[in-house]
């Protein structure tokens, strides 16, 4: 199963520049410089995980991150240049689920979106797990 990205960022430049990123490690990515936009994609395309910008003009990172969590439970990965501990702190009250500052290298960006799959899809396969194993712990009564 291929691992889908949405990049929102109203930067054309960066979300071009995450596009060829990553999909030369084999993610499929669709791309967006609006807020707005950005949160329809989620509903359209059922990303893997979601790449956000927090400086948006239409609707900012804060708006977006409110707006995704009302139906979506999709990692949220904040990219951005400002580095100030309050806001980063804002930003996962408001329902994102990692901060990494710009400029990140590559690869560390590639290893906090392949950590965050893999603990969405280990989430999922507990839960279900957890349902099952529950199931036959109980003995049922005589």
């Amino acid at each position: 199963m291929t691992t889908k990205i949405l990049v929102i960022d109203d930067d054309v430049a960066i979300t071009e520049l995450m596009n060829m990123l990553l999909k030369t490690h084999g993610f499929e990515v669709f791309t967006t410089n609006s807020g707005v936009e950005g949160v329809k994609l989620v509903e359209e395309h059922r990303p893997s995980v979601v790449l956000l910008d927090l400086m948006m003009p239409d609707m900012d990172g804060w708006q977006v991150c409110k707006a995704v969590r009302s139906f979506n439970n999709v990692p949220i990965l904040i990219l951005s240049a400002i580095n100030d501990p309050s806001m980063v702190a804002s930003v996962l009250d408001a329902g994102a689920d990692d901060f990494l500052v710009k400029p990140v290298p590559s690869s560390v960006l590639v290893a906090h979106i392949r950590k965050m799959v893999r603990r969405n899809t280990t989430g999922a396969l507990n839960m279900g797990l957890n349902k099952s194993s529950s199931r036959t712990t109980h003995p049922l009564p005589s």
